[in-house]
């Protein structure tokens, strides 16, 4: 099945219209009509040739979401017009331990992203900017009804990306959580982590979305820009969130943690992280975290669904994608984008 897509021919090129191949619904696939797909910084980062070498042309897209519109034999979980999304992952082996236990982000085998990535059938997966995808149906997230679905696209990447670890060092009541960034992950986390119930604190270079931050949750917000910040919040915190893929100053911020508090890191910084093993001897804690299993993606969104969040976002037309790429990196939206695939659409026609 050839679909419409918009394309980057090679690193660093303006994205294109296109059609790509889709493979023909097998029996466990899901054949979904793409709505919304949000614009991440991940795929600027893709398609510049940021992360290495890319099997160009490339379609990016791992926000995701759309109708069901035709079902494999086997799928039994999912109906045709079905409200359904997919996010940074389309498959793994489904049989190694980290798997089984719920983290096929991290398969032993490999995981299979939702684009650029080598596919079981040694083609490379193609992403959200097109009008449909086939997914196989274990890597479908059903999408409660209550939610926006374009405000809905960016929690299959910056809403996961920023819940999973909330959850794991147990954002909630009495809880103090800091956030580093108020971008299109760091926004997510606000919210995310004021439903949970936590003290939220933004820290960012300047109190220029002050406002918004405390719009959007936040019960503090401070300048990072500032020297005394970190005076006065020494000791602070049980939990930091960085979202940020500058380099920052590592050990300030870590010693702004309280004893077995932990910093999780969700951007990628361009160059490595120099720490200060004094400061990690007080029992505080350096890691970092990607995305969430399936499990916890389906979590995740019957958690916003059940607190009504959403991402705050600009819908896009496709032609304007490249612009909208511009404006990310001069960091000119508040707080995604999202691509309305109705803008690509044309007849889909079968081989």
């Amino acid at each position: 099945m050839r679909v419409n897509a918009y394309a980057a021919p090679a690193a660093g090129r303006p994205l294109v219209p296109t059609t790509i191949e889709r493979r023909e619904v097998g029996p466990n696939d899901v054949l979904i009509a793409i709505q919304y797909a949000g614009v991440c910084h991940s795929d600027i980062h893709t398609v510049n040739g940021d992360w290495g070498p890319q099997p160009f042309p490339v379609v990016p897209g791992h926000e995701i979401i759309g109708t069901v519109a035709d079902v494999g034999s086997a799928v039994t979980k999912h109906r045709v017009g079905d409200h359904v999304g997919v996010g940074c992952m389309v498959n793994s082996c489904g049989q190694c331990a980290i798997c089984r236990n719920g983290d096929e982000q991290h398969c032993l085998d490999g995981t299979v992203f939702t684009y650029a990535s080598p596919d079981r059938d040694g083609t490379h997966t193609q992403g959200g900017y097109s009008t449909h995808v086939v997914v196989d149906a274990d890597f479908v997230l059903s999408v409660p009804e209550s939610l926006d679905p374009a405000a809905a696209a960016p929690l299959l990447c910056a809403g996961i990306t920023t819940y999973a670890p909330l959850r794991r060092w147990g954002a909630g009541p009495g809880k103090k959580v800091a956030v580093v960034g108020l971008g299109g992950l760091g926004h997510m986390a606000v919210k995310l982590a004021h439903a949970m119930g936590a003290e939220v604190t933004v820290l960012s270079q300047s109190l220029k979305k002050q406002e918004d931050g405390l719009r959007l949750g936040a019960d503090h917000y401070h300048a990072t820009s500032d020297p005394d910040t970190f005076t006065a919040l020494a000791g602070r915190f049980d939990l930091i969130v960085n979202t940020v893929s500058a380099d920052i100053d590592t050990n300030a911020y870590l010693g702004l943690l309280t004893v077995d508090g932990a910093m999780v890191n969700v951007g990628v910084a361009p160059s490595p992280m120099s720490v200060d093993g004094f400061l990690l001897s007080s029992r505080r804690v350096l890691t970092g975290s990607m995305i969430g299993g399936i499990a916890q993606t389906q979590e995740m969104l019957d958690f916003c669904a059940e607190h009504h969040i959403g991402a705050d976002i600009e819908v896009i037309s496709a032609d304007r994608i490249n612009e909208a790429y511009e404006r990310v990196l001069a960091s000119d939206v508040r707080y995604r984008f999202v691509i309305d695939t109705a803008t690509l659409a044309r007849p889909v026609t079968a081989r």
